[in-house]
């Protein structure tokens, strides 16, 4: 689920949790807890349904967003935000608010934020080389945000900002189909 598109609405809602993690001096510590709340969604098809699902009401989002906070220790500003974010019936723009969040706290850095899909976990030397050549690339630091996809079949998925860069063998496979299929 990371690597969503970042709507207006989740870079506003991103911008003033950024704004108050800042004055607050615990933009880290925000991020630390938004990063660990995407990482339950990633790992939880059940979260994943009611993160995006119209089929719950507001108070059943309340409900298990408050438990889920009580439960992986997520307080303060993250845990009002999501309770926030919740009430607000936005709670399926939460992944998108967290990419953007991570894109706002990387330039407030002076870094570069990449979501990278990989299709099976990286090696510390193998995401120590993606981040140099990254670095190399876009001349900044480049802080990863790394997630497996088994159903890529081989390769990885590289966005940054806007570009995006693919050499996933689903998407090889897909464009030889479809070349054969115009051949053919």
């Amino acid at each position: 689920m990371s690597g969503q598109p970042v709507s207006a609405v989740a870079e506003r809602y991103a911008s003033s949790l950024f704004e108050l993690a800042r004055e607050a001096d615990s933009v880290d510590a925000v991020a630390g807890d938004l990063n660990r709340f995407q990482a339950m969604i990633d790992e939880s098809v059940d979260l994943q349904r009611l993160v995006t699902s119209p089929a719950f009401t507001s108070e059943q989002q309340a409900a298990a967003i408050a438990a889920l906070c009580d439960k992986a220790e997520i307080g303060g500003l993250v845990g009002n935000f999501l309770k926030l974010v919740t009430a607000n019936r936005r709670l399926f723009a939460v992944p998108g608010m967290i990419a953007a969040f991570r894109m706002i706290a990387a330039r407030h850095r002076g870094e570069l934020a990449a979501d990278v899909t990989s299709a099976h976990a990286l090696t510390p030397a193998q995401e120590t080389e993606l981040k140099e050549a990254l670095k190399s690339a876009t001349g900044k630091t480049v802080t990863m945000f790394v997630t497996v996809d088994p159903s890529l079949l081989g390769g990885l998925i590289v966005k940054i900002g806007s570009r995006q860069i693919d050499t996933s063998l689903r998407t090889k496979l897909s464009t030889l189909k479809l070349a054969l299929k115009e051949v053919g």
